[in-house]
């Protein structure tokens, strides 16, 4: 069953934007930091929040995974000052002394974060070569900034693209003190004290207002929430905007092409369903969100994510209790 968009040179293929397997990455351990005292039950993995559980399913691997480790994600809400650059902070906590490292991959999006890690401060750009994985050892925290899309360029002197693929130290285009910044997380009482210092470190070089960052963040999230936006042309027309216009947009404030938004979304829609725990009809599937056919969506999603869909279904739903 053919689909109404992805065909010739409108075909949309992550794989294109990819040079290694997803099991190439070897990511570094994240360890060494603030004791944070473990959760005698074992703590599962908590979403605070306005943006919903479905969401966070739709872009982390395999979500149900870390329901029996002990470690918390949790969002929190930026100030009112940052709100219209930042979608949220998150903060990773975890206490796994004497138990194995855990591994957690998260699918490509469009938006740029920044980090404070144990051992490191960084701004990391959109990654299009594979999915996204960071290995938690030994007890710890890390205090993330999710940018809109669109969000970071107005604090910027150049493109967003310049972070495409790369990760770069944050006190290269933030002047903040990191080492003081590391001291604030550390000690933190909390999560929510811990995220509140991205408030306190990010307040003070807030931009002015660029009305551009809510029309590429309307575009973005239209292409998200409508599966049928599956061509640039059919989000130029919808947006009342160029096609190069668009595509100019989203390489200077997203980092990236429209049409890898496109596929990006497409491919997270297909991890969300895979992990629900409901069958699905991978063919009605594919027709649904604009694939040729069945055999294109196992390709682009095995290009990602290293494994056909059927599969990771299997292995990403939740476990019956």
């Amino acid at each position: 069953m053919a689909g109404p968009g992805f065909h010739d040179h409108e075909r949309l293929k992550c794989s294109d934007y990819r040079t290694s397997s997803a099991h190439d990455h070897r990511p570094e351990p994240v360890g060494g930091g603030p004791q944070i005292p473990a959760d005698p039950t074992g703590t599962k993995l908590a979403v605070m929040s306005s943006t919903s559980a479905a969401d966070n399913a739709r872009a982390i691997l395999r979500p149900h995974a870390g329901a029996g480790a002990a470690f918390t994600l949790t969002r929190h809400d930026p100030t009112p000052a940052l709100a219209p650059f930042v979608d949220y902070h998150w903060v990773i906590e975890w206490e796994l002394t004497g138990r194995p490292d855990h591994i957690q991959r998260v699918l490509p999006s469009p938006s740029v974060h920044l980090s404070i890690e144990p051992r490191k401060a960084r701004i990391t750009g959109i990654m299009t070569k594979s999915d996204f994985a960071e290995a938690l050892s030994g007890t710890g925290r890390v205090l993330g900034v999710r940018f809109r899309p669109g969000g970071l360029r107005p604090f910027l002197t150049g493109p967003v693209s310049m972070f495409t693929d790369r990760e770069v130290p944050i006190e290269e285009h933030f002047a903040v003190d990191v080492t003081d910044w590391h001291d604030r997380v550390a000690s933190a009482a909390s999560a929510a004290s811990a995220a509140a210092t991205a408030d306190e470190m990010l307040g003070p070089l807030v931009p002015p207002i660029d009305p551009l960052v809510d029309q590429v963040a309307e575009i973005t999230n239209g292409i998200r929430d409508d599966v049928e936006l599956t061509r640039v042309d059919a989000v130029a027309r919808r947006y009342g905007i160029g096609v190069r216009r668009l595509q100019r947009l989203f390489t200077d404030y997203v980092g990236i092409g429209p049409k890898w938004v496109i596929c990006c979304y497409r491919l997270h829609e297909v991890a969300g369903r895979a992990a629900s725990g409901e069958d699905v009809d991978w063919a009605l599937l594919a027709a649904e969100l604009g694939y040729s056919d069945q055999a294109h969506l196992i390709r682009e999603f095995t290009a990602v994510v290293g494994e056909p869909p059927a599969r990771y279904a299997r292995m990403a739903r939740p476990a019956r209790g």
